[in-house]
């Protein structure tokens, strides 16, 4: 079975029909499996596709794809949104008084699932040209656990709370105070406690447009959960939290699934784990189809997703493995150092900020990890010369390219226009474009306008331009904001090798753990009273810098015995106790 997908914005002239099927072999036996549509547009015959590629090869756009998909699939087709356009395979079940987790990258599927799931979208399995059917819905799923579910979905039986996963888009849609706002849906009487337990405090008093992106996260947990809903579907409740606040999130929605249906989708891996109680994972082409897979035990779907291979169903969906290090990583900067300064202080009116003496190297990435309103993007901007510090000072002069934690995204230019308007011709170069742009999968979003790129799409963006720029010290914060957990990882070795080829230098605003150990030379630890007081140590070594910080945070993460990867330990569990004991919180001796 071939899948057929037209890439509409991308696809810009009326030449397919006679340039790029000249020499299709279906074309030349007297059957067009390729022609024109009614909005001059190619409409791809999938009944007739042999797969042979040349319309894919041909087009100058790159508009056009064909992938090939096991037959047995097209019985499990849930939704499709038109002819050539992107079709979900398979649906997660919800389950009582239990976490399931959705796992698997941007743009295949999981947003889709979630909107049926929650009754928004009646799927309409694969018949897109006609009218959606409840009942048929229903009978589609006859005999499975989904079958009851929509069942009572539609009977206006089950009361369904949603999480969004962009939530700087709430201010647009409530304009008052973030108080109101929760109280307006409090319906169990709880804004207090959750308030409390999630640490709102001040923000509560604010107004919507004022608040950072990690208190509208919160903002948004609190409200939804305070809804008194059968099930919560919880879509990327992370973003902008640091870690100490992630765990406290986590560990809420994992008390609160005892008494409701929760599903939840989430690209930190460390707190994903610690999350789901069983995991589906979500796997295909971006754009072009998305497959969920059976539901499996947490680790071993994590695993899997790591490894690119799921073996109880003998899938390959990834060429390469995902692989962590027990002990901390050998990497060898250079000994010349780009900057250096001293003991550093910034005092504003309600906050004050104390860093200790340090230096970057050059070659080198730095890593930053601590509690939100402490003090980083301060820090980040005395470096950068932005903010001048009130004591002590920054030696050696380097440009500097800056890319923030918020992104403006209301520019109707085009992705490509706005690179080159701000880095000129540097796009072209062989090691950018390799180095770069591939592995940032930029290819496709190039002629799109800045103002219709998703979160992900953007943060791509603006984590290529700021390396594009000509610096010698990149400041890059939260880098990993609405990428899927590969996006991550590919996007940790762009930065990594941008600094080795060019010997520049880095330091990377972060709070995914997983992230920070696979960019970092080493860290810096920041700690303090959030809004009040930040001090940071000096650069330590991964294995000292991991060390300190999960001492504050009062965890440990021992390694998985098949992919190494760091997970959170039970407090006061065997092996927490061990390794509170031996101070190896995070690597192994």
């Amino acid at each position: 079975m071939r899948v057929a997908v037209l890439l509409e914005e991308r696809c810009q002239s009326k030449r397919c029909n006679q340039e790029c099927i000249t020499f299709c072999p279906v074309v030349r036996a007297g059957t067009d499996c390729i022609e024109m549509g009614e909005k001059g547009k190619p409409v791809i015959y999938e009944n007739l596709c042999i797969g042979c590629g040349i319309c894919v090869n041909k087009c100058p756009f790159d508009a056009l794809r064909i992938e090939g998909l096991p037959e047995e699939l097209g019985e499990e087709l849930v939704h499709q949104y038109g002819m050539n356009s992107f079709r979900l395979y398979r649906l997660p079940s919800p389950e009582k008084n239990s976490v399931v987790g959705i796992l698997g990258g941007n743009g295949i599927g999981k947003t889709t699932a979630l909107s049926i799931l929650s009754g928004t979208t009646i799927p309409n399995l694969g018949v897109y040209d006609g009218r959606a059917d409840r009942d048929s819905v229903i009978e589609h799923f006859r005999g499975t656990g989904l079958r009851d579910y929509f069942h009572d979905l539609y009977d206006g039986k089950l009361k369904i709370a949603v999480k969004p996963q962009y939530v700087d888009s709430i201010p647009i849609a409530f304009k008052g105070v973030a108080r109101d706002l929760i109280a307006k849906v409090d319906e169990r009487g709880i804004i207090r406690e959750m308030s409390e337990e999630l640490g709102l405090g001040n923000a509560l008093s604010k107004k919507m447009s004022e608040l950072s992106g990690g208190e509208l996260q919160k903002v948004a947990i609190a409200a939804t959960l305070c809804k008194d809903a059968d099930v919560y579907l919880i879509d990327e409740p992370s973003s902008y939290l640091d870690i100490r606040e992630r765990l406290r999130m986590a560990s809420i929605i994992r008390r609160e699934s005892n008494s409701g249906m929760f599903m939840v989708v989430e690209h930190d891996l460390a707190i994903f784990d610690y999350i789901s109680d069983t995991v589906n994972i979500f796997y295909g082409v971006y754009g072009a189809y998305g497959v969920a897979s059976n539901a499996m035990g947490a680790r071993i779907a994590i695993n899997s997703y790591l490894d690119g291979r799921i073996k109880e169903e003998n899938i390959r969906f990834r060429n390469h493995a995902i692989e962590f290090q027990r002990r901390p990583p050998e990497r060898h900067a250079s000994e010349v150092p780009l900057i250096t300064y001293g003991s550093l202080t910034k005092k504003y009116d309600q906050f004050s900020l104390s860093v200790q003496a340090g230096g970057v190297m050059r070659s080198e990435v730095v890593g930053i990890l601590g509690p939100n309103a402490t003090g980083k993007t301060t820090f980040i901007k005395m470096l950068a010369g932005v903010e001048i510090p009130t004591s002590g000072v920054v030696d050696g002069k380097a440009t500097v390219s800056y890319k923030p934690q918020y992104i403006n995204s209301e520019s109707e230019l085009t992705v490509a226009e706005m690179i080159v308007q701000e880095t000129g011709t540097r796009m072209t170069q062989a090691f950018y474009q390799t180095e770069v742009f591939e592995p940032l999968e930029l290819k496709f979003v190039m002629d799109k306008k800045l103002n219709a790129l998703s979160g992900g799409e953007l943060q791509r963006v603006a984590i290529a331009l700021c390396l594009l720029r000509d610096a010698d010290l990149y400041l890059i914060d939260e880098p990993s904001a609405y990428l899927d957990s590969v996006q991550r990882m590919n996007a940790s070795k762009v930065i990594r090798r941008v600094m080795e080829n060019g010997k520049k230098s880095a330091f990377v605003v972060e709070h995914d753990i997983y992230f920070v150990d696979l960019v970092a030379d080493r860290l810096m630890v920041f700690s303090g009273e959030q809004g009040r007081s930040g001090s940071a140590s000096p650069p330590l070594s991964m294995r000292d810098g991991m060390n300190s910080f999960l001492r504050m945070l009062d965890i440990t993460f021992r390694r998985d015995g098949s992919s190494h990867r760091p997970r959170i330990n039970k407090k006061d569990s065997r092996l927490d106790r061990e390794q509170r004991n031996s101070g190896n919180y995070y690597y192994e001796e």
